[in-house]
């Protein structure tokens, strides 16, 4: 059965307070498909979803480096940014299946459509747009499998 949740969000503070609340709610083992336009909140949202797991480092975006990694209160978190990327065969060549299935830790994916192929069955889907007509709105549409 999949679930599915909308949220509109008109501030970077409303992403980032709703990403925290959302941390609490999941667990290591965890893969969360980031997806969505050029900033449409992906790395606004990742910023509030590490304070609410427990990370004190400042979260940027990995798009240079294409993964970063936390030890967060509650555990490790990969943040992995796929947008240089050109497939899942070079997500497998930066160890990406290791980190996909690293049991002690959440995985946070932005562009995961590039290597969504690649990503396990009960991956949790966010989906950021822009609103149109409403400037600074941003839609995140969640789905997930259960």
């Amino acid at each position: 059965m999949t679930t599915a949740q909308t949220h509109r969000f008109s501030s970077s503070a409303e992403t980032q307070k709703f990403a925290e609340y959302f941390a609490e709610s999941i667990y290591p083992g965890t893969v969360i498909a980031l997806m969505g336009d050029l900033g449409s909140g992906k790395t606004t949202f990742t910023q509030g979803f590490a304070r609410g797991f427990g990370v004190d480092e400042t979260v940027g975006s990995p798009t240079f480096k294409l993964v970063s990694e936390y030890e967060g209160k509650a555990g490790k978190m990969y943040h992995v940014d796929c947008y240089r990327l050109k497939g899942p065969d070079e997500f497998l060549n930066i160890d990406g299946e290791s980190i996909l299935n690293d049991p002690d830790a959440v995985i946070l994916i932005e562009w995961a459509d590039i290597i969504q192929p690649m990503l396990p069955e009960d991956t949790v889907y966010l989906h950021f747009s822009h609103c149109k007509n409403e400037i600074d709105v941003r839609e995140l549409r969640i789905k997930k499998s259960s």
